[in-house]
């Protein structure tokens, strides 16, 4: 039979306890120096898990602060063993399905959290599992995933469109059109973003140039690429650069910072980071679309460990929420975010 695990947080006041294993000798779980539980897999109903979570890196910002949240519930809640994991980065597309791979086959684990940087992989991958699956920033189009914690990507695109032609007006443009750097190309994510950018640019009065739209991998080294590209062949600048995250969006206003006829482009980025609130306070980036990365990672978690406690009424998809970072609130949204990573 499987070994419970007993947390340190349950052990107070009753030390003697303890569970016995298969073979009849009494074991207590140990922990490595990461903080995981070598102990095996709980049985379904103690109240004791492990929860592995896979993310699309954790080599970012972003990620760091969805890893944060997802952490910050096994801190809260002693009983819950919360193991984090993330590709290189979010073209890593075979090291990524390695490690969902090697997570599916760890016994030990009793639920999974994915943010798939392949959907359609991951949906083939996780055929027949009974173990709860939740998704994370990315849906996965699978009847094994319960429920997605996420941000309505299309709704704060369009949020953020909107604004962003606001923002032109008031800086002078009469001629609002609109290009987007994107991530990589056929992401779900990424086209729900573009589609919500378009609407709201194009609702807002502005013109959402699309088949202009550039592809930059979700890098940002590429979107100074990109922006280079854009600059080439609108000379006389652009009234809005719109991009998939906030590492794209900083990387295209630097390189647009000495070229006069992008001097009152609106650049909007995507995610509200800690570095895009500093971009904007510094005058280079306009304003992001924050997403709350933090509550992400940790409703995740909570929505897992309610399924694996017989929770029969938890929404197929949970809102974590987004927002305009703009010059006037870009203090009070980097202090925030700092005090996750504190």
């Amino acid at each position: 039979m499987k070994v419970k695990k007993l947390m340190a947080a349950a052990l107070v006041g009753s030390m003697a306890l303890s569970l016995a294993a298969c073979g009849g000798t009494e074991t207590t779980p140990e922990e490595n120096t990461t903080g995981e539980s070598t102990a095996e897999s709980t049985e379904a109903g103690d109240g004791n898990y492990n929860v592995s979570v896979i993310l699309k890196t954790t080599a970012s910002e972003y990620w760091g602060y969805v890893k944060a949240g997802a952490e910050a519930y096994g801190k809260d809640h002693p009983n819950v063993t919360v193991s984090v994991k993330g590709a290189s980065s979010e073209t890593a597309y075979e090291e990524q399905l390695n490690m969902i791979d090697t997570e599916l086959n760890n016994g030990s684990n009793d639920g999974f959290i994915i943010a798939p940087l392949q959907a359609d992989m991951v949906a083939n991958m996780i055929k027949g599992q009974t173990k709860p699956i939740a998704a994370v920033d990315t849906d996965i189009d699978a009847p094994e995933v319960f429920t997605f914690v996420g941000t309505g990507n299309e709704a704060a695109g369009k949020l953020g469109g909107a604004a962003a032609v606001e923002a032109a007006k008031a800086a002078g443009w009469t001629d609002i059109k609109a290009i987007e750097i994107c991530g990589v190309q056929g992401d779900s994510t990424n086209e729900a973003r573009k589609a919500g950018y378009m609407a709201g640019i194009e609702e807002a009065g502005g013109d959402f140039l699309e088949k202009e739209t550039q592809y930059a991998d979700a890098t940002a080294d590429k979107a100074v690429n990109c922006m280079e590209a854009i600059m080439q062949t609108h000379p006389e600048g652009v009234a809005i650069i719109c991009a998939n995250n906030d590492d794209m969006a900083m990387a295209a206003a630097r390189t647009a910072k000495t070229n006069a006829a992008y001097a009152n482009t609106i650049f909007l980025g995507f995610d509200g980071i800690q570095a895009a609130c500093e971009s904007i306070l510094n005058g280079e980036l306009t304003m992001s679309v924050a997403q709350q990365g933090y509550e992400m990672g940790y409703k995740s978690v909570e929505a897992v460990v309610n399924k694996l406690d017989g929770a029969t009424d938890i929404p197929d998809f949970i809102d974590s929420g987004a927002d305009v970072v703009t010059p006037d609130n870009a203090q009070e949204r980097m202090d925030t975010l700092k005090g996750y990573l504190a």
